[in-house]
């Protein structure tokens, strides 16, 4: 997750150095997860047939050329939109696959829990990303950080190379029907509606968050905004413990009923940042974050709740729809938000606060989706 955090970190650089609108720069944030989309299904089901492992494996080496070839060869958009949209390919062999791997090896008992603190990994590295970018950005020129992001790429291929031991998939027959139970199975459908909108607001926010924070900081200086990178990655810090706490709750309270009532939280709160002023940064930037901790409190529950309701030899292909549904949300909220940008002022409040505004749309429409499809009980 090391170069998880360079476009968005570095956008407001790349849109000056390419003359990027930023519907453009939507584009780059958003074609990280069109590659993504483009590759999970495929990896996913191969994860029912070979050890998830090698998948993982595969993956984190496809970062590791990603990142270095953004390093060696980006002087352009066409060419860095390239490099991203594979890097966010490689994405694809990781996270999930990683999930499938981790799953395989666990006793049921354990799968819910497990499955909360992995997703939270997620945040983990993406919040030391934003955090380790923003502070190696004003002494590196930036080929230097897309190559230390894939030196640590291959870092990560070494660590599970050595550090989790291959095992041998539960042999299974071709099924053709497999997908159509996982399509026509409406909690599927529900919790895959759910993370598309999740992934809407969470990828759009993170895509647009420095440059956002940039902006403020241009017109109503303050300590609260001056550290752009600092802000983005305490954000995606909190993603840590909201999504545990998250999955907690979706235990304690019945998931559908979690989901139901943390989401228009969320949406409420995107609202509320689109509405404050640029010059009330005492205000904006905890709302900021306490926004960020809120978006994250249904991710884990959503992901736990398809994995432990879904049979083990269905798991690889509800993975694949469920991932497939949710990051194409990851990739059209960040141009979306690029978009209402442009047609509504790049350089003004009320631009930025339309941006917001198509966050508050993705996620109440995860929660429509959640509230239409998903069984009472669940």
């Amino acid at each position: 997750m090391s170069g998880f955090a360079l476009a968005p970190s570095l956008l407001p650089h790349f849109t000056s150095m390419w003359q990027m609108s930023a519907t453009q720069g939507g584009w780059l944030g958003g074609v990280y997860f069109i590659g993504y989309i483009l590759a999970v299904p495929l990896l996913l089901n191969l994860t029912d047939r070979i050890d998830a492992r090698r998948v993982h494996l595969a993956g984190a080496l496809m970062s590791a050329l990603a990142l270095a070839g953004f390093a060696l060869t980006a002087r352009a958009l066409n060419v860095a939109l390239a490099w991203w949209w594979l890097a966010g390919l490689a994405l694809a062999g990781t996270y999930m696959p990683g999930l499938k791997a981790l799953t395989d090896r666990l006793p049921p008992s354990a799968q819910s829990r497990c499955t909360a603190f992995y997703t939270a990994s997620f945040g983990v590295g993406a919040g030391i990303s934003f955090l380790w970018v923003d502070a190696a950005q004003r002494w590196l020129a930036w080929p230097t950080l897309f190559g230390l992001a894939a030196l640590a790429s291959l870092a990560a291929a070494a660590l599970v190379w050595l550090g989790v031991a291959p095992k041998a998939p539960v042999a299974q027959r071709p099924d053709p029907a497999r997908w159509r139970r996982v399509l026509r199975d409406r909690r599927v459908i529900a919790y895959c509606g759910a993370y598309f909108g999740h992934n809407w607001e969470l990828f759009a926010f993170r895509s647009w968050l420095v440059a956002y924070l940039v902006w403020v900081e241009a017109v109503a200086p303050s300590l609260w905004t001056s550290s752009p990178g600092l802000i983005a990655a305490l954000a995606t810090f909190l993603a840590v413990p909201a999504s545990i706490l998250g999955n907690e709750g979706a235990q304690r309270w019945g998931r559908r009923r979690w989901l139901t009532r943390v989401m228009p939280a969320s949406g409420l709160l995107a609202l509320a940042v689109a509405l404050t002023p640029p010059h009330w940064s005492w205000l904006l930037a905890p709302l900021l974050l306490t926004y960020a901790a809120t978006m994250n409190l249904d991710s884990a529950a959503m992901t736990a709740g398809l994995l432990t309701g879904t049979a083990p030899s269905e798991r690889g292909a509800a993975l694949a729809v469920y991932a497939t549904v949710g990051f194409a949300g990851a990739g059209l909220g960040p141009v979306l938000f690029g978009l209402a940008l442009d047609l509504v002022g790049p350089g003004s409040r009320a631009g930025w606060g339309a941006g917001f505004l198509t966050l508050a749309a993705g996620i109440f429409l995860g929660r429509w989706a959640i509230a239409r499809f998903s069984p009472a009980a669940r």
